[in-house]
């Protein structure tokens, strides 16, 4: 008798310590603290008494500070938006021209706290569009531009270091219909900006590796895309290996998602060619390769 009891008791504390080390674990995240002194100052490159704008780098240079943050999230005021840990960041401008922008920091603090602070800087960006490619896609005010679906290579992919459709180039009138029906309009405003909206019929097409940059899931197809409304194009010298043989070496910026037409998840357009009522462009997409598109003025 005496050792079945010796027996229960040992059991009895063997399982004691099983419940033991069972116990739930409790975790503490700390307080919940908002940044606090946040400042943010934004010194535009080159500003002096005869340049109160900056000497034409569109170069700005953002810094915030604060108490307690983690990260900063940077609203440059020119629809494009930044994460830096550090709070400060070298950013360049790209809309010729001079325009004030509101440069807006949120300081994120632990469980995701917001402090906010505001800026307005004005930038002075020396770029001049060439006169041709503005009177070719504007008219000298307003032009509706539609796919050149009865060209060959109307629609193409090719290398990301090459200059033309060496993968595949549609033969005329034969993708989908959604990305014949897009009408693009180029204006230009008084002051010389352009502009471009996107009337996509309510869908446009979506290469399957930017499905996501677009708010979609899915393969190659067509998606009820948002197109922005009218977007002003940000022009400047073209950041690829181009040379003067194979391109403009002007590309422009789309704000925003970036499309045109169709959508590749890619935002800057190089202008290979163009004429008084055709034009041709290029872009990098999601997927890292080139991606080409022949407009034509709508008749």
């Amino acid at each position: 008798m005496k050792n079945i009891i010796k027996l229960l008791s040992l059991a009895f504390l063997i399982a004691a310590a099983g419940f033991a080390g069972c116990k739930k674990t409790d975790y503490s995240f700390g307080d919940l603290k908002a940044p606090t002194n946040l400042t943010l100052t934004a010194v535009v490159a080159g500003v002096d008494a005869s340049n109160p704008s900056g000497n034409g780098s569109g170069t700005v240079t953002v810094t915030a500070t604060s108490q307690n943050a983690l990260s900063y999230t940077i609203d440059f005021g020119d629809g494009n938006t930044k994460v830096v840990p550090s709070g400060v960041i070298t950013y360049k401008y790209a809309n010729p021209g001079t325009f004030n922008y509101t440069i807006t920091v949120n300081a994120v603090g632990t469980g995701g706290s917001l402090s906010t602070i505001s800026k307005k800087a004005s930038v002075f960006v020396a770029f001049t569009i060439p006169p041709a490619i503005v009177a070719s896609l504007t008219n000298g005010s307003s032009r509706v531009w539609i796919t050149d679906k009865a060209a060959p290579g109307h629609f193409g992919v090719g290398a990301g270091d090459m200059f033309f459709p060496n993968y595949y180039a549609a033969t005329p009138n034969t993708r989908e219909a959604c990305a014949y029906d897009d009408e693009i309009t180029f204006s230009k405003d008084a002051n010389g900006k352009v502009f471009m909206s996107i009337d996509n019929k309510g869908t446009s097409f979506s290469i399957g590796a930017a499905t996501g940059f677009y708010g979609f899931g899915g393969g190659d197809g067509c998606y009820a895309i948002n197109t922005g409304g009218n977007k002003l194009l940000a022009f400047m010298d073209a950041t690829s290996a181009s040379t003067a043989a194979n391109s403009t070496r002007i590309q422009f910026v789309v704000p925003g998602n970036g499309i045109i037409n169709f959508g590749t998840g890619g935002t800057a357009y190089e202008i290979l060619s163009f004429t008084a009522n055709t034009i041709e462009l290029r872009n990098i997409g999601a997927d890292g390769n080139s991606w080409y598109q022949k407009l034509i003025v709508k008749p």
